[in-house]
This record gives structure tokens, C-alpha cells and sequence, in this order.
């Protein structure tokens, strides 16, 4: 396993960090999910992501249970916070009381002190930024958490948060976008803002929810039991991808990546970590040897003749369309 800096900041985390938005808790029974932790341990990874609203707050229970007899100070554990994890109107959002809540619960389902890295989940246009950020001061003053990141912010409001967090004198260190060959629109704004300001991509989806693995083929039902048949696993985020268009272009890339010595998903994990920008790529697996499989990708240097071909095949969406809604099956 490689590893690379978080941003500018001093934590180092490994180029694939092991996450379990639709896996643990919900699509996996427990004692598979455990396993896919133990191969994700065994094959070097250190970085492990979560969030609090991920299969009801059971995800975190899980990875708590999967990383007790670990040591501690050899983990980086993320979570987040925004989306709803009760019934009550305050039981949402970034405002003071659902964060400062909210950290107490998390720290308790993954069996910690504390997490390496706290993140806002989403941007809450209810709540002031100045009490979000405040919030997360004394999260991160308190020795709950060490680092502060976002997910899925737009680069004016990461700048705005970058210089709040300065004031209070807490690291904002991370953005957690999706990104993939297909999905590129943290290219034009995001990602130069955080180049500028320090700030480090934790990406999610590098394979397209699987649609870069290549094997939805088109023309073709997808296979049974696969997460394009399961509304449960991300089905609803799957079908932007499930289009013989998109699918025939993901099938050239077959022979490059048999050039390369790559699997199709060792490829797609490789691509995201070309950009200089990214610090880690997360990875969920179903199986354990999905997993051994994917860590293949780190350290792997792609040329530029093989970056062009790629481009000249795949017809990424580079802006965001204003009319792609957010359903909760879509929260990574």
C-alpha cells in the first residue's frame, strides 16, 4: 500500500481507504462484513470511512465492532454528520446541537475517543456556517476529532469555510466528492480551490457505483444480485450509468486495460489517483477478494498516451446538472 498526505496537512492515509456506505449494516450480514475489513487490514489499508446515516447508524456499530482489537493509533477512522438520524426536527443539519450530538453518538458506535477526521456531509443552507464552524471548533478542541473535511461542497463554500476554520484555528483538510472517468465536475472549480488552499480529495464512486468494472453489458439485463438490481444498493444512483451509450463506451476500455495489466476496477481506482489532487480513493467490496483486487491499483503510474486514450473514449459530464436530484438511496 502507498499513502499520501492528506491535503497540505501532516496525516497520511492510504491511496485506497476501505468505506461501507452500502455495505455494512444493510447489504452484508454481519460476519461478511467483518471479513471484508479483515482483507482491507491485511492488505495495508489504514483508512477507513463512514457516516453516521449509513444503514441507520449500524454501519458505524459495525466498523466499531471490526476495528476494536485493532491499534488505534494506526487507524484513520472518518465519519460524518448531516444527514437525519432520528425523527426529531433537530436530529438533521449542521447546526450546533446536532453536531455536537452527533459526535458523541458516533464516537460510541465505533468504540473511540475519537475520529482522525470529522466531515460535513453536505452543506446545510439552514444553519449559519459561522455556528457549523464553531461547532466543529470545539469538536476538534475537545480532542474528538483531529481534522475537519467537507462532502460534496461547492469551492465558494469551501473557501468560505477554509477561512472561518483559520480564524478558529482548526485544519480543514479534506473535500469528499464523487469522482470517476465518468464523473469529472469537481475538475473545473473544486479541485483547483483546493489546490489552492491545502485542502485534499477523499473521492467516492471511482468505479461509477460498478459500472466501470464492465460487467453491465449493454443490451444486456444486469447481472443477478448485482447493486444495479438492488434498490437497497444504490440502484437509483446506478441508472444515470445504465444507458448502451455509456455502456459500450466502458467496453473499450477492456483492451486498455489488458495493455496495462489492470483489471477494469484496478483501472478505473488508478485513474482517480493520477490526479495530484486526490489523497485517497474509497473502495467497498461484498467479498473479500473484491478487495484484494482493488488495492492493486495503488501505486500504479498510468502514461499519458494511455490518459488520452482513455479521455478520447469515455464521454465524462463535467458539469453538474441542475436537474439531478438527490434521492436518500444517493448519499455516498
Amino acid at each position: 500500500m502507498d499513502f499520501r498526505h492528506l491535503g497540505r496537512s501532516g496525516l497520511m492515509v492510504s491511496e485506497i481507504s476501505y468505506g461501507n456506505w452500502i455495505t455494512h449494516g444493510s447489504q452484508l450480514e454481519e460476519d461478511a462484513a467483518l471479513a471484508c475489513v479483515r482483507a482491507a487490514l491485511d492488505t495495508g489499508i489504514t483508512t477507513f470511512d463512514t457516516a453516521d446515516v449509513y444503514a441507520g447508524t449500524r454501519a458505524e456499530e459495525v466498523l466499531g465492532k471490526a476495528l476494536a482489537d485493532e491499534r488505534r493509533e494506526g487507524l484513520e477512522i472518518f465519519t460524518k454528520v448531516f444527514w437525519p438520524t432520528g425523527p426529531g426536527r433537530n436530529d438533521r443539519g449542521l447546526s450546533r446541537k446536532h453536531i455536537m450530538e452527533s459526535i458523541n453518538g458516533s464516537l460510541r458506535r465505533l468504540r473511540t475517543d475519537y475520529v482522525d477526521l470529522y466531515q460535513a456531509h453536505r452543506y446545510d443552507y439552514s444553519t449559519p456556517l459561522e455556528e457549523t464552524m464553531e461547532a466543529f471548533a470545539d469538536v476538534v478542541h475537545s480532542g474528538k476529532a483531529h481534522y475537519i473535511g467537507v462532502s460534496e461542497w461547492k469551492a465558494s463554500q469551501i473557501r468560505e469555510a477554509h477561512q472561518l476554520a483559520r480564524e478558529l484555528r482548526i485544519p480543514l483538510v479534506s473535500s469528499q466528492p464523487q469522482y470517476s472517468m465518468l464523473w469529472r465536475v469537481i475538475e473545473t472549480e473544486v479541485v483547483p480551490t483546493c489546490e489552492e488552499l491545502g485542502i485534499g480529495q477523499i473521492v467516492w464512486s471511482p468505479m461509477a457505483q460498478g459500472v466501470l468494472s464492465g460487467k453491465y453489458l449493454p443490451g444486456q439485463p444486469p447481472p443477478a444480485g448485482s447493486r444495479a438490481t438492488d434498490e437497497k444498493s444504490g440502484a437509483g444512483f446506478i441508472a444515470q450509468w445504465m444507458t448502451d451509450e455509456v455502456l459500450t463506451r466502458v467496453q473499450r476500455l477492456k483492451p486498455l486495460a489488458e495493455q496495462t495489466g489492470l483489471t477494469m476496477p484496478q483501472l478505473a481506482i488508478a485513474w482517480v489517483l493520477q490526479n495530484p489532487n486526490v489523497s485517497s480513493a474509497i473502495v467497498g467490496a461484498s467479498r473479500p477478494e473484491q478487495v484484494h483486487d482493488n488495492v492493486k491499483a495503488a501505486g500504479v503510474k498510468l502514461d499519458a498516451e494511455l490518459l488520452k486514450a482513455i479521455d478520447e473514449i469515455v464521454e465524462p459530464v463535467t458539469e453538474r446538472d441542475p436537474a439531478r436530484t438527490e434521492s436518500p438511496a444517493q448519499r455516498p
